[in-house]
C-alpha cells in the first residue's frame, strides 16, 4: 500500500472526524447557554435536576456514554435505535455541552453585579441587560477555557472508533489490521497535529478580535 493510497484512507476517515468535530461545537455551543440558564434558574427543581444532569455527564467517561447511548436502546428493549454516527453525535453534543455550561457559568458570575443595576437605571429589562451588556463581555472571558476544550475535542473525535466509527485512528487501525505496517499512525500524529495548530490559531485570532472588550 503507498504513501498516495493511505493518504486517501486516512482523508476519508478525516472528513468523518471533521464532521464529527464541526456538528458537536455547532450544537454544544448553544445547548451550553441553555443548561446554563437551568443550572442558575430561580427554580429550585430546574436548577438542581440540571446540576445534577451536568454532575453525571461530568463525571462519566466520555467513551461510556457513546456506549450507552449506542447500545442502551437495544438492551433495554427499547424502540428507539440509534445508528453508529448519530450516536457518536448525540454523546458528544451533550458533553460538550455540560461541559462548556460550566465555562459559560463562570463567566456570567463573574461580570460585576453593578453592570445589571447600571441596565436597570438605564430602564433597559433584563434580557436586553444580559444579551446587550453581559454577554460580549462573558465571551470575552471564556474564550481561552472554552479553547481548551475544543481543542480536546478535536482529540476526542478519536473515541468514535470505539462503535466501530470509521474516523481517522479507526482508518488507520484499518490499514495497519491489513497491511501489517506501523507508519500510518505516525500519518495520523501529524493530521491531528496540524488541525490542532490551525483551531489554536483561529482560536488566537478570536481572543484578539474580543480584545477591545476589556474586562
Amino acid at each position: 500500500m503507498d504513501f498516495l493510497e493511505v493518504t486517501k484512507s486516512l482523508a476519508q476517515g478525516f472528513a468523518v472526524t471533521l464532521m464529527i468535530f464541526g456538528i458537536t461545537l455547532a450544537a454544544s455551543l448553544p445547548l451550553g447557554l441553555v443548561i446554563t440558564f437551568g443550572s442558575m434558574s430561580k427554580i429550585l427543581p430546574i436548577r438542581w435536576i440540571t446540576k445534577v444532569f451536568v454532575w453525571i455527564i461530568r463525571g462519566t467517561p466520555l467513551m461510556l456514554q457513546v456506549i450507552l447511548i449506542f447500545y442502551g436502546p437495544g438492551l433495554l428493549n427499547l424502540d428507539i435505535r440509534f445508528e453508529r454516527l448519530p450516536a457518536v453525535l448525540i454523546a458528544f453534543i451533550i458533553n460538550y455541552a455540560c461541559y462548556f455550561s460550566e465555562i459559560y457559568r463562570g463567566g456570567i458570575e463573574s461580570i460585576p453585579k453593578g453592570q445589571y443595576e447600571a441596565g436597570q437605571v438605564l430602564g433597559m429589562t433584563k434580557r436586553q441587560i444580559f444579551f446587550r451588556i453581559v454577554l460580549f463581555q462573558v465571551i470575552k472571558r471564556v474564550v481561552p477555557p472554552m479553547g481548551n476544550e475544543i481543542i480536546t475535542l478535536v482529540k476526542d473525535t478519536s473515541l468514535a472508533r470505539v462503535i466501530a466509527v470509521t474516523e481517522l485512528v479507526k482508518s488507520a487501525e484499518n490499514i495497519i489490521a491489513v497491511k501489517g505496517i506501523i507508519w500510518p499512525l505516525f500519518y495520523v500524529g501529524a493530521f491531528y497535529l496540524l488541525f490542532t495548530a490551525l483551531v489554536t490559531f483561529l482560536l488566537h485570532l478570536a481572543e484578539k478580535k474580543m480584545s477591545y472588550y476589556s474586562a
